[in-house]
């Protein structure tokens, strides 16, 4: 003990000039210094500098692993998880996610809904999807049997804005139709249906704000020009803000019974499979088949291109898509809301000076080159395959070329800016398989070994950021939720001071430098066979 204080002692026995400077030391540590744009008197931009506190690694953990729920559902024969986790650059997040299990009669099996929502110029059309949007898909699929109740959604549609006409099934990919079995297991029905309860959606929330006022004009004189103020009227916000905020969406369904999974997506939200191929004649070992269930839907997609000139005139081609985005402005080229890309320009000037004049919220007028709307469509692309689930037939006769889907990632763009989708395969893999501590980014292909049949589109115009040093710096296996996983390893990984920085970070400077981030991992294995149904949530450990 007296060796211990003598060596103690020097720390304790610094003058007051040394101790000043310890703490000027160790608070100098604590800041870091971020280049920012600011405007200078005379309303031109430079750049300067702010000093920022560096969170600790210990807030930094809370905050990563904050909003990390995981879910387990015991069903007979199967049990199925999945983890979800979010950390914002916008104050407050503009993004949402959702799940829900519905379970059919016994010996029909269930559906297994799970959506993650990238909202855009608020939160307020992304958080109203996450409340109602798996709602009206399972509508719409029951209607399948019930032709009754198909028109659930009729009083929603509106002749006030055009719509743009579509071929039959377009933007649905099924692997087989099966038009003589039950409306409810084939695939191609089930897609229409997916994208039906879509697209409704969307043109309620179109038309809630004009009903509004439809309501409110139905006394006045027909020969009357006059525009009410409708900024107090109880309705006139919850109508109009997630009208004109936007969301992208995705949306993974299971149908276990028909052994389908589908996926539907509107805009640059992105869903990735791991598929599991073992190596024959050797146990345990294998490999990772990476399948991209979507594709980003933006500007800087040619099919999207395509798609977007074909449904306007000839002298548009050069203005509907400009530097990637709609019209120069909007980047993903479909989405939920958005009435700036799809109302007419009358009914925006109208709706606009009826709920918001005199208020804090403004809706921007419509951008140059806008003639013929709408731009944005809530359309979904619509992707099928089939599952392979434990003690199912599909598993017992898939060959080992075929392999095996053994989970699903649904992710916002905030993911896939970092990330690539090998990346995301690898590290839930790596999670699944037990992998901790810190791991050589050069050395997990190696760990967990995939392989990818096509390559991924990149809507943005650029591989993800974090491919740029691919081999160099080394992941962190640190967390038991996969989603908070994957969002660690997007910001930083095994670099605690990378990872301290960019979480440092503030709103809204942060907005710069990452996006709002929302992850879901779906992961299923075989379960016990009993008929008891067990749903337990846990809550992540800080």
């Amino acid at each position: 003990m007296p060796i211990r204080l003598q060596r103690a002692w020097p720390v304790l026995a610094l003058s007051a000039p040394a101790l000043a400077g310890y703490w000027w030391y160790s608070s100098r540590e604590q800041t870091f210094d971020l280049p920012v744009r600011v405007r200078g008197p005379d309303g031109k931009a430079k750049m300067s500098t702010r000093t920022l506190p560096l969170m600790s690694m210990q807030n930094v953990n809370a905050r990563i692993r904050e909003h990390a729920n995981t879910h387990t559902v015991t069903r007979p024969g199967i049990t199925w998880h999945h983890s979800t986790a979010c950390v914002a650059a916008n104050d407050p997040i503009e993004d949402a996610t959702a799940h829900q299990v519905i379970r059919r009669d016994e010996g029909d099996g269930d559906l297994l809904f799970f959506t993650v929502f990238d909202g855009h110029s608020g939160f307020y059309t992304s958080r109203l999807l996450s409340r109602v949007l798996i709602n009206a898909v399972a509508l719409e699929l029951n209607a399948l049997d019930s032709p009754k109740k198909a028109d659930w959604l009729s009083g929603f549609k509106n002749t006030l804005w055009s719509t743009k006409p579509t071929k039959p099934d377009v933007d649905i990919h099924v692997n087989a139709s099966y038009p003589n079995a039950p409306p409810a297991g084939d695939p191609l029905r089930v897609a229409r249906a997916i994208q039906t309860a879509f697209t409704s959606l969307d043109a309620e929330l179109l038309a809630a704000p004009v009903r509004v006022l439809a309501s409110e004009l139905k006394d006045t004189p027909k020969d009357s020009t006059a525009i009410p103020d409708l900024t107090k009227h109880p309705l006139a916000l919850p109508a109009m803000l997630p009208a004109i905020s936007g969301s992208c969406a995705i949306l993974a369904m299971l149908d276990t019974a028909h052994r389908n999974l589908y996926v539907a997506c509107t805009g640059d939200s992105r869903a990735v499979a791991g598929v599991w191929v073992p190596e024959p004649e050797s146990e345990g070992k294998g490999t990772w088949r990476v399948e991209v269930l979507s594709e980003d839907q933006t500007g800087r997609n040619p099919s999207e291109v395509a798609r977007m000139r074909s449904e306007h005139p000839a002298d548009e081609a050069a203005d509907v898509i400009r530097n990637g985005r709609v019209l120069g402005g909007l980047e993903p080229s479909r989405a939920f809301g958005d009435a700036r890309y799809k109302w007419s320009r009358n009914l925006q000037e109208t709706l606009s000076r009826a709920f918001l004049a005199g208020t804090e919220y403004v809706m921007s007028p419509p951008r140059s080159g806008f003639k013929t709307p709408p731009y944005v469509t809530a359309r979904p692309v619509v992707t099928h395959r089939t599952l392979s689930l434990p003690g199912s037939e599909s598993e017992s006769e898939s060959s080992p070329q075929q392999g095996t889907l053994r989970f699903l990632v649904l992710a916002t763009d905030g993911l896939w800016d970092e990330l690539d989708s090998a990346d995301v395969v690898r590290l839930v893999g790596g999670h699944l398989a037990g992998l901790s501590g810190s791991v050589p980014k050069s050395k997990l292909s190696e760990l967990v070994p995939t392989s990818s049949p096509s390559a991924t589109l990149q809507g943005k115009g650029r591989a993800a950021r974090q491919s740029r040093e691919q081999e160099k710096g080394e992941w962190a296996f640190v967390d038991e939720n996969p989603a908070a996983h994957l969002i660690r390893n997007a910001f930083g990984g095994a670099d605690e001071g990378a990872l301290r920085r960019l979480l440092s970070i503030p709103a809204p400077l942060a907005r710069r430098h990452r996006d709002d981030v929302s992850v879901t991992v779906v992961w299923w294995e075989e379960g016990p066979n009993g008929e008891k149904t067990e749903i337990r949530e846990v809550k992540a450990k800080l």
